[in-house]
């Protein structure tokens, strides 16, 4: 059993003691049923006096980290609320490396730094969309989403340049526009993904393959869609179709029967009912295509 005190430490030698049993017991060093030495013993060992190690014992039979055994000799007794709260044990930890790195002479700033970078090294194992606008963000997520089987966050530009973390442990997607702006957040060794946007020509074929003037829609849940949509299809509506868009809460089922051909997102497209639907992918199908290939060979989830 490796414990390691400190006399010259803020933290009484006693909590120094209890919280190094704690994560001896939370890393698995010690075993739940495991006997703990007696008293003297792990004074001798620790070198602190005996009622150190008394009303260090009596600390953690209070927080139920150790019983008492059947002539009197103390055992690890990990209690059922320990191990359902996994957080607990993770805080133990933590507290334990801080307590641990600071006897050691080293400054918290010091500890921060290495811990990013190892937590940095570490393989993605999830995905983290960044993009401006929250509803093109959920667009991106959920057509991801449909198509890989891996956890999918995001936030927006902002986000991640006032908390730089946000990319730890995380494959970083965004548009093609965005990723050089990213590189200084992102690891060199895992580069931000390119996110490539479906080309709107087979949308507007779809309009000009109409034989009759048509009232037309575009249904989304964000607002700079629909106001690029605007913008692309203008030309083949022209004056021979009408034309509304329609912004969408992702809550909200719309009855559309009363317009000829509705545009839907990758959210709205379930929330509408209408004659025709048609769906428009974000996201190119090459671009979802290299993204599962990219996943399958080089990041373990």
């Amino acid at each position: 059993m490796n414990i390691s005190l400190s006399q010259d430490s803020d933290v009484p030698l006693r909590q120094q003691l209890s919280e190094q049993i704690v994560f001896l017991i939370t890393t698995g060093e010690l075993q739940a049923g495991e006997e703990m030495p007696s008293v003297r013993a792990l004074a001798r060992r620790a070198k602190v006096h005996h009622n150190t190690v008394s009303k260090a014992y009596q600390d953690l039979v209070r927080r139920e980290w150790l019983t008492r055994k059947r002539g009197s000799r103390l055992v690890v007794g990990i209690p059922a609320n320990k191990g359902q709260q996994s957080d607990l044990g993770l805080d133990e930890l933590i507290n334990e490396t801080i307590r641990r790195a600071r006897s050691l002479g080293y400054s918290l700033q010091t500890l921060r730094n290495r811990l990013r970078e190892h937590l940095i090294e570490e393989s993605a194992d999830h995905l983290l969309v960044v993009e401006h606008e929250t509803g093109i963000r959920k667009i991106i997520q959920r057509e991801i989403e449909e198509k890989v089987q891996w956890r999918v966050e995001s936030c927006s530009y902002i986000d991640i340049v006032r908390e730089h973390g946000l990319a730890i442990g995380a494959q970083v997607l965004a548009p093609t526009y965005m990723t050089g702006s990213l590189a200084q957040f992102v690891p060199v060794h895992r580069p931000c993904f390119s996110i490539e946007y479906s080309s709107s020509k087979d949308y507007l074929a779809v309009i000009r393959d109409l034989q009759v003037p048509s009232n037309i829609a575009v249904v989304s849940v964000s607002e700079s869609l629909l106001k690029t949509a605007r913008s692309l299809l203008a030309p083949s509506i022209g004056r021979e179709h009408t034309y509304q868009d329609l912004l969408l809460s992702t809550d909200k089922v719309v009855d559309m029967h009363g317009v000829d051909l509705v545009f839907c997102d990758s959210i709205t497209l379930s929330l509408v009912s209408c004659n025709r639907k048609v769906h428009h992918q974000l996201i190119s199908a090459d671009c979802l295509k290299e993204l599962s290939i990219l996943l399958s060979l080089g990041i373990e989830k």
